[in-house]
């Protein structure tokens, strides 16, 4: 499951920053888009099941590190 500040891949290429975790989903900033869907506010909720984390940022120590 994605942290604060995690980043994630999902919907087939849109990658973004966690900005909050719930129990069953997450809030994304997105960050790149290579797809023809749009997104109010450069925002949308996604289910954790429906993600890949790609980056995981420890907000804690400050450091980023890639998820094997």
């Amino acid at each position: 499951m994605a942290e604060l500040g995690d980043y994630i891949l999902f919907k087939n290429g849109i990658k973004g920053i966690v900005e909050k975790v719930y129990e069953n989903s997450v809030i994304v900033n997105i960050t790149e888009n290579k797809t023809e869907w749009e997104f109010g506010g450069n925002r949308t909720v996604v289910a954790h099941k429906n993600y890949k984390v790609l980056v995981v940022h420890d907000v804690k120590a400050n450091v980023k590190y890639t998820r094997f």
